[in-house]
């Protein structure tokens, strides 16, 4: 079974742009690097026609993974969310007593450091579904963390 991506909608957008971008334009770009260096003779001894045959395998493994991710996306939606914590909620939390908001989203959004924390982290995970005021104990990387849920918006 291929694995779900969860994702908002202006994040799956970005990435069917992202899609577009680079299956043409930086497409072209390559390409005519390739052509490029090509033209400057012997292809054993071609530094500039290696990088850009690398830059190419770079380029299609990352369309590939693109496609991979639309086409497995799941939409984060409000309708489907209950009560209490879900993905797309924002979280206010105390961890070990300094307060925290982050926005609760899928593994592909994910960046802790701009408040977007991911449904499968340790955190993520051990506040899925708890209410305000609910604490829990996580085991982090860090060691052992206690998060306090102090509010939960839509």
């Amino acid at each position: 079974m291929q694995k779900q991506f969860k994702l908002t909608k202006d994040r799956l957008e970005e990435l069917k742009q992202e899609l577009v971008h680079l299956r043409t334009v930086r497409e072209r770009e390559v390409a005519e690097q390739i052509k490029e260096a090509r033209s400057f003779g012997d292809l054993s001894e071609n530094s500039e026609y290696d990088e850009a045959k690398n830059e190419q395998g770079k380029l299609y493994s990352r369309i590939a993974e693109l496609e991979n991710i639309i086409a497995n996306a799941v939409i984060i939606s409000e309708a489907a969310q209950g009560k209490g914590v879900t993905m797309g909620v924002k979280v206010t939390l105390t961890i070990d007593g300094a307060e925290t908001e982050y926005t609760i989203v899928g593994s592909q959004e994910a960046n802790p450091f701009v408040g977007r924390l991911s449904d499968e982290s340790p955190i993520g995970k051990a506040i899925m579904g708890k209410h305000e005021g609910d604490e829990v104990t996580v085991e982090t990387l860090s060691g052992t963390k206690v998060c306090r849920i102090i509010a939960i918006t839509k």
